[in-house]
């Protein structure tokens, strides 16, 4: 079975995506790899790719690798990526809810924050076990649903438009039970391990700007309030208190953001 996907235009094409992942997250694409025991030879879907952060590490073991993103942008930035790296993968423009790739496909479905953004998590979850090989392996990075993620998105969450009607928390998917009931009827095993990562900054002011500049949603942010000085100041403060009170780096030294997710890896049953 094959399912036709439709792109829509979304606030992840904003800014620079590319740029945000290299500088703060792309240390995690090797760890999902890892975790999944991806290999040569292997068929492998990373969902919401973004800029291919795994995809790009899966193609350089061998693997045969898609990467699948609603927003053409981050795909365009993801070619570009691996041709600087002399690693050739597929670019699918594709929606995490509705894939449009065949039942039982791929040996290892990924994601790494990114399909926890879709707003039906049961669907999500139906098309990672549809699209995965029976024995296969499901691997996931997503927020936990506390610490700084949580406020991070909790500081701009008052600015942005209502979620479509029955959407859940993207941070639900951080929650072992959430994660748990999800998966227990397709999967055989199901392996959650929380974990850390950490990004850094010069200081907590080049933190603030830095995602300002890059990360899509922000910019949409700021964006919707600029012909309102008064809620962007007041909003620009915020962010640097957060930046200011969530550093846990060194006096004097570059600011560190802690950022903890669970670690999903399934066995497809």
């Amino acid at each position: 079975m094959t399912r036709t996907a439709t792109t829509v235009s979304t606030p992840w094409a904003l800014g620079d995506y590319h740029r945000f992942a290299k500088e703060l997250i792309w240390e995690l694409g090797p760890v999902l790899v890892g975790a999944c025991s991806i290999q040569p030879g292997q068929n492998v879907l990373d969902v919401a790719s973004g800029s291919g952060n795994v995809a790009i590490r899966a193609a350089d073991t061998g693997a045969r690798v898609v990467a699948s993103d609603l927003t053409p942008e981050s795909l365009d930035a993801g070619r570009r990526e691996a041709a600087s790296r002399g690693v050739e993968l597929e670019w699918v423009a594709a929606d995490a809810q509705a894939l449009p790739f065949t039942d039982e496909r791929f040996d290892a479905v990924v994601s790494c924050f990114g399909a926890i953004f879709a707003p039906d998590h049961r669907r999500v979850a139906q098309e990672l076990l549809r699209v995965c090989r029976p024995g296969g392996t499901i691997g996931m990075a997503n927020f936990r649903p506390q610490g700084t993620a949580a406020e991070f998105f909790g500081l701009f969450a008052p600015y942005l438009p209502p979620p479509p009607t029955g959407a859940e928390p993207p941070l639900l998917w951080g929650d072992e039970a959430h994660v748990r009931d999800l998966f227990s009827a397709g999967v055989e095993a199901l392996q959650m391990t929380p974990r850390h990562y950490v990004e850094r900054a010069a200081t907590p002011r080049d933190y603030r700007d830095f995602v300002k500049a890059t990360f899509g949603p922000v910019v949409a942010v700021y964006r919707d309030l600029a012909n309102d000085p008064a809620a962007t100041a007041e909003l620009d403060r915020a962010f640097l208190d957060f930046a200011e009170r969530r550093n846990t780096g060194r006096p004097g030294g570059p600011a560190e953001y802690r950022y903890d997710y669970l670690l999903v890896v399934a066995r497809r049953r």
